[in-house]
């Protein structure tokens, strides 16, 4: 596409970097609108984690070949055991700002391919395995306000190898890793001493395998009673991961057709309301069975799935409540919203996740809206001019937009000669309830000033600022910012907290909130808080609870 796509060797006294142009916008019928942020930030969007400095941390993988962003002068990273190129002067990882929109480059020491992480209680991005020499590695990388953070490295953290696991942060605030390739159990990290058992069989990943492993990344959900929902192919369980036991399996997805990798479709626990007697996981497309054999003979791309299943985990007798969706699509991306919807967004109509193994790219994303009466709940919104198919990543931004990046298809970085060349910019979608026609409903947060410091059931005052209060009222919503890849984001977590509107000083609003009563219900970390207007969100302002 541009020039700098092919640039190979950048200036190694710019040390981070800055579009010089005005952002592209766009905007198009059915509601929505797309900005490109970045041309290109020279890495691959595979991984993506919004941490509590407005900043994105991405990644992709080190045996790529060498990226479009170099290190900072005099520093490469040398590495025998590396498959592609064992001295490389070139970043496979890097932070974008999003106020000031620059980007600068990040070093990764190990092979992060297809790996997974968390955001720890304290802010810090705990990320583990990968591929080859990252395959039992954890890496860290612990915010600040200057640019001299970059990541830190232990080889050897996890008990075997994690490569297509899924992490998610528990109570105690350690996280788990579920599964991956070859790798039928989980595991803690931190241990909780050295001398603690590495790993724990998980037989529900046994049941769950077939020819093509469709049990990868499997869908991890924290409930509110403590135990985790598991989701792997077309099977789900109620998981003790203290007791190393199942607590209740689920009835299989209507269809029996898989969703997880590399039939790659998407999941997200639904909002949280604020009884917190009810809990609901809602699954959208995937592949049917046999469509992975098919494209990887490279001749056939069966349609992708166009249905959601949706579950209440905590019925006594919970069944599968089957939509579907306007368009197909595997590889997309779930995104919940300040709002409590959801967007789906990425991928494609045809195919499967791999090496060029779909099809047909879904330009078009689509929001969901869970507590509208069946039949209503997706509408359409504008077009992307960008496909984002494998490798491709969205996360949301604190200011109400959705960063989205990535889409790799290929063995290395391709960028002539094939259909869908590799994308190395950042784009910003911007929901419609950013329009500018809503300006007079969207509040403003006025204090107190960010970081929050909250108490698990202490209540806390939000004082903001709007042009009109909403016949439907306000509410606040607290959501727990992911860590994305590969058509899945871990940890992803809404909760409607209990408010009451009160009179405010000097023109201003307030509202009286209750923070969540425990870390089953939000485990200890940083979150973004918004006041929600009828439907249109603030900005959202950090907050710290422990």
């Amino acid at each position: 596409m541009e020039s700098n796509r092919t640039m190979r060797s950048l200036t190694p006294l710019l040390f981070f970097f800055v579009i010089l142009e005005a952002a592209v916008t766009s905007t198009a019928a059915g509601g929505g609108q797309w900005t490109l942020l970045q041309h290109s930030i020279g890495v691959s969007a595979m991984h993506m984690q919004l941490l509590h400095t407005d900043r994105v941390i991405v990644f992709d993988r080190t045996d790529f070949g060498p990226s479009n962003l170099s290190l900072p002068a005099g520093h490469c990273r040398n590495d025998p055991s590396e498959l592609a190129l064992s001295v490389d002067c070139t970043a496979h990882s890097a932070e974008y700002d999003v106020a000031a929109n620059t980007f600068r480059p990040l070093t990764v020491l190990t092979d992060t391919w297809c790996s997974s992480g968390i955001v720890d209680g304290n802010g810090t991005l705990v990320q583990t395995g990968g591929y080859n020499d990252g395959e039992r590695a954890a890496r860290t990388y612990r915010p600040c306000y200057d640019y001299g953070c970059d990541w830190a490295e232990t080889p050897q953290a996890l008990a075997v190898m994690r490569w297509y696991a899924t992490n998610h942060i528990l109570p105690d605030g350690r996280a788990i890793v579920v599964g991956g390739r070859q790798q039928l159990s989980y595991e803690f990290y931190p241990k909780t001493n050295p001398s603690a058992v590495g790993t724990f069989a998980l037989r529900f990943l046994q049941e769950t395998g077939d020819d093509v492993e469709n049990n990868l990344y499997p869908f991890v959900h924290l409930n509110i009673d403590g135990n985790l929902f598991i989701y792997a192919n077309n099977r789900s369980i109620l998981f003790d991961y203290k007791k190393n036991a199942v607590v209740r399996t689920y009835p299989s997805m209507p269809g029996g057709d898989p969703r997880n990798y590399p039939s790659s479709g998407s999941s997200v626990l639904l909002p949280l309301k604020p009884s917190s007697t009810e809990a609901e996981v809602l699954i959208c497309g995937g592949a049917p069975k046999g469509s992975y054999a098919q494209a990887l003979q490279g001749k056939s791309f069966l349609p992708a799935l166009d249905t959601c299943g949706r579950i209440k985990i905590t019925d006594e007798a919970p069944s599968w409540s089957m939509e579907k969706m306007p368009v197909p699509r595997i590889m997309g991306d779930m995104v919940l919203l300040p709002t409590g919807e959801v967007l789906i967004i990425n991928g494609a109509a045809a195919g499967t996740a791999g090496w060029e193994h779909a099809r047909e790219p879904v330009l078009t994303p689509v929001i969901y809206r869970p507590e509208n009466p069946p039949g209503a709940r997706f509408e359409v919104l504008s077009p992307a001019a960008t496909p984002r198919l494998y490798h491709s990543t969205a996360v949301l931004l604190r200011d109400g937009r959705v960063l989205v990046g990535g889409s790799n298809p290929h063995m290395n970085y391709s960028f002539s000669g094939v259909e869908f060349p590799t994308e190395l910019s950042l784009e910003a979608f911007s929901p419609p309830y950013l329009s500018a026609g809503n300006s007079a409903l969207r509040p403003q947060i006025v204090a107190p000033p960010s970081p929050i410091q909250l108490s698990y059931g202490r209540r806390f005052s939000l004082q903001f600022t709007v042009g009109k209060i909403s016949d439907s009222g306000v509410r606040v919503t607290m959501l727990a910012p992911p860590f994305a890849t590969h058509s899945f984001s871990m940890n992803q977590r809404l909760l409607v907290l209990e408010s009451n509107l009160a009179a405010g000083d000097g023109g201003a609003r307030q509202v009286v909130v209750e923070a969540p009563a425990s870390e089953v219900l939000a485990p200890s970390g940083y979150y973004m808080v918004y006041v929600v207007n009828g439907g249109v969100p603030s900005e959202g302002v950090w907050v710290h609870i422990q």
